[in-house]
């Protein structure tokens, strides 16, 4: 059984190595956070983001969740409360990743599945969802919850383009 929840303050350790793993890989895990940030101070700037405060620039206000399966951390999932022409090109509202001990399991298709149920009740009635077009996972992810292949576009220099997909 997954849950999605807020980070808490018993989190820490756990989120950490889960920022370090996925960053490895290129990926930022904990959005937000900096080195050398301390985990309340953390805690109070994803507080402010959900409310839409203290935004940086090009920023909207989100939703972070870690999402918890047994008594384990096994992913995250940031979702835009609405889009700007960042997010609407390549960003998207919902982005999720699982931890690479916790992939092939199921838990990218239960997150996404319970993001849009959230993205629903926040009033985002049409979802935009997007990956990387090399990534057969979370393809086959975004689809099997409905997303509906839009475009793609190209990414950065160097990076693969990026699928766009809707989720009415």
């Amino acid at each position: 059984m997954l849950r999605l929840r807020p980070p808490l303050p018993t989190d820490e350790a756990a989120f950490r190595a889960g920022h370090a793993q996925m960053g490895a890989e290129g990926f930022a895990f904990g959005l937000g956070l900096d080195p050398g940030m301390n985990w309340p101070e953390y805690l109070v700037l994803l507080s402010d983001r959900r409310a839409g405060l203290n935004l940086p620039e090009r920023h909207v206000p989100s939703t972070f969740l870690v999402a918890q399966a047994g008594d384990q951390l096994v992913g995250r999932v940031s979702i835009r409360h609405q889009l700007n022409e960042f997010l609407l090109r390549e960003g998207g509202h919902i982005g999720y990743g699982v931890l690479p001990a916790h992939r092939r399991r199921g838990y990218a298709t239960e997150i996404l599945r319970q993001s849009l149920i959230i993205a629903r009740s926040l009033g985002i009635g049409r979802v935009l969802v997007t990956c990387n077009n090399d990534n057969a996972g979370s393809i086959a992810v975004i689809e099997s919850c409905g997303g509906a292949f839009d475009s793609e576009v190209p990414g950065i220099p160097g990076a693969p383009p990026i699928r766009r997909y809707w989720i009415d």
